[in-house]
């Protein structure tokens, strides 16, 4: 051996360790007896398992048409019923264990076993229990081979040896023990964060009675002080100090102040719109640039606009702080527009505004206020006399809604039914015979 590598010296080591321990067992009476406490605990918990396990379901399983409160955590808890076969066995065991050390004064073997149990009940809960994929991955990632090196009864000592293990940044220092600590916990808090910001951006969103500009600040709020919370406590787990950050914070702070300020900008923007409430989620609205669309989300950077063609536009909030915005949404979902139509001279216009307008009011989204359908003369024409007719709806005239054609429609066929003639071009062409000249 003495030419191997450190490695191969180590991994015999404990290969020889375990095959004199393994000796030990199959050569001790008290080793026997544990194997033999062991299958019998296994045993036992399958059979109050088959027994007990149905009657759990089905006191668990709420009606279908349950979905109060009680029944979503009845129906939570159902998630864990597969865990009571493994949890039973080391619990047997444990018993086991008990009466073992006080006859033989030993019970490395039914210890070992116990573990073994628990690390079966790890794997159980990952593989039948956890439903969220981020969560089932690390499980099964971390969870699982934590517990395999614990059930060898290896975790001591691996985590004695990263904790020995120390790296030093500038004034920063810590352990590798720390680090894999914060890897799991910084997984775990960003997990819990987003579930918790979820949960809490439902709940606004349920509160009709609020103001929509309202319950967006009170999200974005919300979202802040829940990871911020999260960060504080993933650096005391950690076991970083929060004064040996302020060199970090003071290179952000210069960051701020040249490459990031555009970001710092945007978000104290939409801080402000927030605020403000002059552009909220659900408006429709038309920048200076030519972008135009319904606010469909607002996060901390930018406004996402959805244009009626489907087309998702990234605005960024600076734009609705420095640019002229015009908000067809904000005081009022009511607009005004405009159908244009010609007569033929042949008709008696006087008729035509009366005709048109009670047309038009027919239509069940046309307003009577602030105004009713208004026909104007605009001007006489190549070809006939122009008139417009302008009314007030509800919504604007694109998307879902085709006010405008349903407006041409009635014009159509009101003017066809008082036998007014729409004209159309008219052109004359002469025709010159050179030979008669």
């Amino acid at each position: 051996m003495d030419g191997q590598p450190e490695i191969i010296k180590t991994a015999l080591t404990y290969a020889e360790q375990g095959w004199v321990l393994a000796q030990s067992w199959l050569l001790s009476p008290a080793a026997w007896s544990q194997f033999g406490l062991l299958i019998l605990a296994y045993v036992l918990a399958v059979i109050v398992t088959k027994r007990l396990r149905p009657k759990i379901s089905q006191l668990l399983t709420p009606d279908s048409a349950q979905q109060n409160m009680l029944a979503s955590g009845r129906r939570w808890l159902l998630i864990f019923v597969p865990l009571i076969l493994p949890l039973l066995a080391y619990v047997f065991t444990a018993v086991g264990e008990s009466v073992v050390r006080s006859l033989f004064d030993s019970g490395v073997v039914i210890a070992f076993g116990k573990r073994v149990f628990l690390f079966l009940a790890a794997r159980t809960f990952v593989n039948e229990a956890l439903r969220d994929p981020f969560l089932k991955l690390l499980g099964r990632y971390v969870l699982i081979p934590v517990m395999a090196i614990y059930a060898v009864g290896l975790l001591d000592v691996v985590s004695a040896k990263l904790s020995a293990t120390v790296i030093s940044l500038g004034n920063i220092s810590f352990s590798l023990m720390s680090v894999v600590r914060g890897l799991i916990a910084g997984s775990l808090l960003f997990w819990f964060g987003r579930w918790s910001n979820d949960q809490s951006n439902a709940f606004i969103e349920k509160q009709k009675e609020m103001p929509a500009a309202t319950r967006t600040l009170a999200a974005k709020t919300a979202e802040l002080m829940i990871f911020g919370v999260a960060f504080l406590l993933l650096m005391n787990i950690m076991g970083i100090s929060l004064t040996s950050l302020a060199v970090i914070g003071g290179a952000i702070g210069v960051g701020l102040g040249f490459g990031l300020q555009k970001i710092a900008s945007n978000f104290i923007s939409g801080v402000i719109l927030l605020l403000e409430g002059q552009a909220t989620v659900g408006d429709f609205v038309e920048l200076d640039g030519g972008e135009a669309g319904k606010i469909v989300k607002m996060t901390a950077r930018a406004a996402i606009l959805e244009t009626f063609d489907g087309r998702w536009i990234v605005v960024p909030n600076e734009d609705f702080i420095t640019t002229r915005v015009v908000n067809y949404s904000d005081a009022g979902s009511a607009n005004r527009y405009e159908a244009p139509f010609s007569v033929s001279y042949d008709t008696d216009i006087n008729l035509v505004p009366a005709i048109v307008e009670a047309a038009v009011a027919k239509h069940p989204k046309v307003l009577a206020l602030p105004y009713p359908p208004d026909c104007e003369l605009r001007g006489f024409g190549d070809s006939g006399v122009d008139f417009a007719v302008e009314f007030w709806v509800n919504g604007l005239d694109d998307g879902e809604n085709k006010f405008t054609s349903d407006v041409l429609f009635l014009i159509w066929n009101a003017l066809k039914d008082n036998n007014i003639t729409i004209p159309y071009p008219h052109r004359v062409v002469e025709l010159h015979d050179k030979r008669a000249s």
